[in-house]
C-alpha cells in the first residue's frame, strides 16, 4: 500500500514534470512544448558529426588534455601538463572541456559536447530574455534565427572561447533586463550580470567588455528608481565584475614567475600585458607585437611586415586597404569573408531595430520593451562597430559574438510590427524587412554559385510574395497573413538553415575555421577544415621549419607538413592553386587526412605517426617534457597523439621569449627533454629565440627522420 508521503511526492514530481511541459499558466497549450522542441533540434543538429572536426583546435585542445591531469596547468590554462607556457587567453573557456576530458576521457567528444551545451544553453537564455516582455512567437523567432545562423553552428561545436563568451554575454543582458523592469530586488540581478562579465573576461578577455557601455547608459537612462540608486546600483555591479574577473588575475600576477608558467601571448611574463597589448588595444589599432606578422602594420603595398617570402596572411592575400587582417570599414560584416558567416540577417535587424524604437518611442522613460530593444541594439551596435574597423587581428569567426544580439533584434522586431500590422507604416516596414532580406540572400547565394543553384531563385521568389502580401497585411485575413509572415521568415531563413547544414555536415580544425559550403570565395574550406583564399587556392607553403629550412615548394608537403629541404627564393610571388586542391596533398586524400599542421604548424597541429608515436612514448615518465617543438599548434599535435606533455617553444606563433636558449640548455642538462621536433614548427622562432634554439639543436645533437618528421635526440650528441 502506498504511503502518504510517497503519494505526495509522486503527485509533487508529477506536478513540476506538468509545469515544465505546460510552461506558464498565461501562455498558450504549443508555447512550452515548442521551446522544448526547439532545444532539443539545436542540441540534434549541433551534435551532428561532431566528432568529424577531431580535436579541432588542436591548440586549446591540448590544454584541455594538460587540464585533466594536473590541476595547476587547469588552473593557469597551460598548454603541458608540466606547465611550461599557457594559452594566450585566460583559461576560464577551457575548464569545462577539461572537466569534461577528466571525467570521460580524451576524445573528440569529450571536448566539444560541452560547446553544444553551450550553444543549447546560449539559444534557452535568449528565449528567456526576450520573451520576459514580448511574445512567446517572438521568443521562439528569436532562439530559431540564433540556433540556425551559419557562424553559430559553427562556434557552438567547436574548442574556441567564444561559445562561453556568447553564452555568458547573453546571461548578462538577460540579468540587465530583470534589473530595468523594476526597482525591487534590481541590485541583485545587476550583481549577477556583473558576475556573467567577470567570468566572460576570464575566457576571452577585454571583447567581454565591449557591451557594458551601453548596457550602463541605458539602465541609467531607463531603470526605475532615482538616478542616484540607479547610479549606486551599477557601482555595486562593477564591483562584481571586477571581484569575479580580479580574483584569477591578481592570484597570477602576484604569482612567483619562477614557479608558474610563462604567459602565452606576453612578451614579459605578464597577464596584464597580454590583456591591454596582444589582446587589448593591440587587437583595436593592430599594433600587436609578436602576433603573426610581427606586429600586424602593414608594410609595403599592403603586406604584412616580418612574415617570410611568398607567405600571405589567412585569408587575406596582399593586406588589402585595412592591412594585414583585411578591408576595414562598415562593409566589412557584409563583405566576401565574413558575409556569409553572420549577416543574412543583419540590414533586417538594422530596419527591426530602427522600426522597434519608433513604435515605443512615445512610452514612458522605463517603458521596459524600449529598454529591451536599446539595450540588444546598442549591444549589436558597439560589438559590430569595433568588428568593423578593428585594425588588429580579426577572424570570421569572431562575428558569433553578434549572433544573440541580432536574433532578439529579429525576434522582438517581427512581434511589434506585427502587432501594428492594421497601420500602414508598420505593414510597409514589415514588407521592406522581408525583401531586404530576401535579396541579400540572393547575393549572399551568389558567392557559391555552384551550389545549391536552385535555392537562390526560391529564396528570392518567395520573399519577393511574402513582402507583396505583407503590404497589405492589415487588409488581408488573418490566417493568410500568418501563412505570408511564415513565407517570409522561411525565405528568410532558409539561406543560413542551407549554410548552418554545409556547416555541420563536414569537420573543421586548425586555428582560423569558417562556416558553410567548401568552394565559396574567401569563405570555403579545403580538405581538414583548410581555408581557401581568393582565387580559390591554398595558402602555399613558404613557412620556414625551425632549423631555419624551408618547406618545399613545387610538389612539396603542406605547411608545417613532414618537412624537406628546400626553401622558397626571396620574392617568389604567392602560389594560387585549382579550387579544391592543397598543394602536396594527393588526389583523394581524405578531408582531414592532411600529414601536417599548416602555415608551418601554426594553423593546426600536426598528424603524428605510428613510429614517431612511440619513439616519444619510450620511457617517456623519464623526462618531464618527452619532445619541445617550436609553436604551440606543431607541440600540439604530439602531445594529443602521445598523452604526454610537449613544450611548446614560443607559445602560438614562435614568437613568446619562453623558453630562452639559456634556460632549454639548462633543461637539455638536466635531462628533462628527451626529443626536438624540427617538422612543422612556428614561423622561424619569430622574436622568441626559436631559430637560436633550432640551429643550437642542430649543431649539437643526432638527427634521425621517424614517419617523415625530423628528430633530434637531445640525449644523443654527434
Amino acid at each position: 500500500m502506498t504511503t502518504l508521503p510517497t503519494a505526495v511526492q509522486a503527485a509533487t514530481r508529477t506536478g513540476r514534470l506538468a509545469r515544465l511541459w505546460r510552461g506558464r499558466a498565461e501562455d498558450r497549450p504549443w508555447a512550452r512544448p515548442a521551446l522544448l522542441g526547439l532545444l532539443v533540434a539545436t542540441a540534434l543538429l549541433y551534435l551532428w558529426n561532431l566528432s568529424a572536426s577531431g580535436y579541432a583546435n588542436s591548440f586549446y585542445s591540448a590544454a584541455v588534455q594538460a587540464g585533466s591531469q594536473s590541476w595547476k596547468a587547469f588552473f593557469f590554462g597551460s598548454l603541458d601538463a608540466a606547465n611550461a607556457i599557457t594559452v594566450d587567453k585566460p583559461p576560464a573557456a577551457l575548464w569545462p572541456m577539461a572537466l569534461s576530458v577528466r571525467l570521460f576521457g580524451l576524445g573528440s567528444w569529450q571536448i566539444l559536447v560541452p560547446e553544444v551545451l553551450m550553444g543549447v544553453g546560449t539559444v534557452a537564455v535568449l528565449h528567456a530574455a526576450v520573451r520576459r516582455r514580448f511574445s512567446a512567437g517572438a521568443a521562439l523567432i528569436a532562439g530559431a534565427v540564433l540556433a540556425l545562423t551559419p557562424v553559430a553552428a559553427l562556434m557552438f561545436r567547436f574548442n574556441n572561447p567564444d561559445a562561453l563568451l556568447a553564452l555568458l554575454m547573453t546571461v548578462a543582458v538577460y540579468c540587465v533586463l530583470h534589473a530595468l523592469e523594476r526597482d525591487r530586488g534590481a541590485a541583485r540581478w545587476l550583481v549577477r550580470a556583473g558576475v556573467a562579465f567577470g567570468v566572460a573576461f576570464l575566457a576571452k578577455t577585454l571583447q567581454a567588455f565591449l557591451i557594458l557601455p551601453p548596457l550602463a547608459l541605458v539602465y541609467l537612462a531607463c531603470a526605475p528608481g532615482g538616478f542616484g540608486k540607479r547610479l549606486g546600483r551599477l557601482a555595486l555591479g562593477g564591483l562584481a565584475m571586477l571581484v569575479s574577473a580580479g580574483w584569477w588575475v591578481a592570484l597570477v600576477e602576484l604569482w612567483p614567475a619562477s614557479s608558474r608558467p610563462y604567459v602565452g601571448g606576453s612578451q614579459n611574463n605578464s597577464f596584464l600585458e597580454l590583456t591591454f597589448g596582444y589582446n587589448g588595444l593591440g587587437r583595436l589599432n593592430g599594433d600587436e607585437v609578436g602576433s603573426v606578422g610581427g606586429g600586424g602594420r602593414g608594410g609595403p603595398g599592403g603586406a604584412v611586415e616580418n612574415l617570410p617570402a611568398g607567405m600571405e596572411l589567412p585569408g587575406r592575400p596582399g593586406g588589402g586597404g585595412g592591412g594585414g587582417w583585411g578591408e576595414t570599414g562598415i562593409g566589412r560584416m557584409f563583405g566576401e569573408s565574413v558575409g556569409g558567416q553572420i549577416s543574412w540577417l543583419l540590414p533586417a535587424a538594422l530596419i527591426l531595430l530602427v522600426a522597434g524604437l519608433v513604435v515605443t518611442w512615445r512610452a514612458p522613460r522605463t517603458d521596459t520593451a524600449r529598454s529591451a530593444f536599446l539595450v540588444w541594439g546598442g549591444s549589436l551596435l558597439m560589438t559590430l562597430a569595433v568588428f568593423s574597423f578593428m585594425a588588429g587581428i580579426f577572424h570570421e569567426y569572431y562575428t558569433v559574438a553578434l549572433a544573440p544580439y541580432l536574433a532578439a533584434l529579429i525576434g522582438m522586431g517581427a512581434a511589434v510590427l506585427w502587432e501594428e500590422r492594421t497601420r500602414w507604416p508598420a505593414s510597409a516596414a514589415l514588407a521592406v524587412t522581408v525583401a531586404v532580406t530576401a535579396w541579400w540572400a540572393w547575393t549572399l547565394l551568389g558567392r557559391t554559385p555552384d551550389w545549391l543553384p536552385w535555392l537562390r531563385g526560391t529564396v528570392l521568389v518567395a520573399g519577393a510574395v511574402a513582402a507583396l502580401g505583407l503590404l497589405f497585411a492589415g487588409r488581408v485575413d488573418r490566417r493568410l497573413g500568418f501563412g505570408l509572415a511564415g513565407l517570409g521568415l522561411a525565405a528568410g531563413l532558409a539561406g543560413p538553415f542551407a549554410y548552418a547544414l554545409a556547416t555541420v555536415d563536414s569537420g573543421h580544425q586548425g586555428s582560423i575555421v569558417t562556416a558553410g559550403p567548401a568552394g565559396g570565395a574567401m569563405g570555403g574550406r579545403g580538405p581538414g577544415g583548410g581555408r581557401f583564399f581568393e582565387g580559390g587556392g591554398m595558402m602555399p607553403p613558404a613557412g620556414r621549419t625551425p632549423g631555419g629550412q624551408g618547406g618545399q615548394v613545387p610538389g612539396g608537403q603542406l605547411p608545417g607538413g613532414r618537412g624537406q629541404d628546400g626553401g622558397t627564393p626571396a620574392g617568389t610571388p604567392p602560389q594560387r592553386m585549382p579550387q579544391g586542391t592543397v598543394q602536396g596533398m594527393p588526389q583523394g586524400t581524405a578531408r582531414g587526412e592532411r600529414p601536417g599542421g599548416g602555415m608551418g604548424g601554426l594553423l593546426d597541429g600536426a598528424r603524428v605517426g605510428a613510429e614517431a608515436k612511440a619513439a616519444l612514448l619510450a620511457d617517456a615518465d623519464a623526462y618531464t617534457w618527452v619532445a619541445a617543438a617550436i609553436g604551440a599548434q606543431n607541440a600540439a599535435g604530439y602531445q594529443l597523439a602521445t598523452e604526454k606533455p610537449v613544450m611548446a617553444i614560443g607559445g602560438f606563433n614562435g614568437s613568446d621569449p619562453s623558453p630562452t636558449l639559456d634556460r632549454f640548455e639548462r633543461y637539455v642538462a638536466e635531462g628533462r627533454i628527451h626529443y626536438f621536433i624540427a617538422s612543422g614548427g612556428g614561423m622561424g622562432g619569430g622574436t622568441g629565440g626559436g631559430s637560436a634554439i633550432a640551429s643550437w639543436v642542430e649543431d649539437t645533437f643526432e638527427k634521425v627522420t621517424v614517419d617523415g618528421a625530423t628528430l633530434y635526440d637531445l640525449t644523443q650528441k654527434k
